[in-house]
């Protein structure tokens, strides 16, 4: 029943836009790798944005959630999360056949990548930036 795996590349596209057709191939039952996580894509001004993810990060408890990720790739995967039926066995599987990476790994630069029309960062005229930024902004240390 599983498709071929496709591989998207993430720089330059918009989130939101970006994990909604995602979210859609992956029902369809295909297997989906996201490299350049950290270039995807949000819309509006940085500084708002993380104020706003730093008061978040205050919600909920340790052991008990919600679970507030810093990572470039965590942060893509729970977008691409958010647009699933994720309480549905169908939506579980779904979310299982995706794959999002930081960079580009060894054994996929050799292959072919894809990107999404639709969801261009260059259709956008508002201010905007990338996950990286986001991620930096609410304490992601890239060393480890």
């Amino acid at each position: 029943m599983t498709k071929t795996a496709t591989v998207i590349d993430a720089d330059g596209l918009i989130l939101g836009r970006m994990a909604s057709k995602i979210a859609k191939r992956l029902l369809e039952g295909e297997l989906v790798m996201i490299v350049n996580a950290e270039k995807a894509v949000l819309s509006g001004k940085r500084r708002s944005k993380v104020t706003e993810a730093k008061l978040f990060l205050d919600v909920g408890g340790v052991g008990r959630g919600p679970f507030h990720y810093r990572r470039p790739d965590r942060i893509v995967r729970k977008a691409v999360k958010g647009m699933l039926p994720i309480r549905q066995p169908k939506g579980l599987q779904a979310y299982r056949r995706l794959r999002v990476f930081i960079g580009v790994p060894d054994n996929l630069k050799d292959q072919k990548m894809g990107t999404l029309v639709d969801a261009q960062a260059k259709k956008l005229t508002c201010p905007y930036f990338t996950v990286g930024e986001l991620a930096k902004g609410i304490g992601w240390n890239q060393g480890g």
